[in-house]
């Protein structure tokens, strides 16, 4: 379990740092747009690479999420069993949607890596010699980290449920 653990430790620093850097790079090169039209200059590839890095910052922010269960939700059914008194059934309900959230995202992880494939195969260069395929891989590169975090947190809810039965 502490290897998994060390991987989520090392994947929550990974998509933190990654997006301290997307946002400090859209932020400079917007203002190095802006600043740019002043002396009736453009760079062609800002606006292309600031939208990817919006991109690749949606899903680092989806990652961090996933890992403190802020995702979206809705966990009406949850809160209620809590203030119940059921935290078993919570907790079996939270598994539950764990590993249905870990599976279906897997499965369009696979179909995303189908497109990156084609996006290779006949997709061009979009800016700086950046083959499209390359912007089109942050989509399964991002889902499969989103995926990762969800499996984590279905086996860490069964060791803790392993190791409070066996308090008692």
């Amino acid at each position: 379990m502490s290897f998994f653990k060390a991987i989520d430790n090392a994947l929550e620093r990974f998509a933190y740092y990654t997006l301290v850097i997307c946002i400090t790079l859209m932020v400079l090169l917007t203002l190095l747009g802006i600043g740019s039209r002043q002396f009736s200059t453009t760079f062609l590839w800002l606006d292309p690479l600031v939208r990817h890095l919006v991109f690749l910052s949606a899903f680092m922010g989806g990652v961090l999420a996933t890992g403190k269960r802020g995702h979206i939700g809705i966990d009406i059914i949850g809160k209620f069993l809590e203030s119940k008194g059921l935290c078993y059934f919570r907790d079996s309900i939270l598994r539950v949607v764990d590993l249905a959230a870990f599976i279906t995202v897997m499965w369009l992880s696979y179909w995303a890596i189908q497109l990156s494939k084609i996006e290779f195969q006949y997709g061009r260069e979009i800016f700086l010699g950046v083959h499209s395929g390359y912007l089109v891989s942050i989509i399964p590169f991002g889902l499969i980290l989103i995926g990762y975090r969800f499996f984590f947190l279905f086996i860490s809810s069964i060791k803790k449920n392993v190791d409070r039965e066996g308090e008692n």
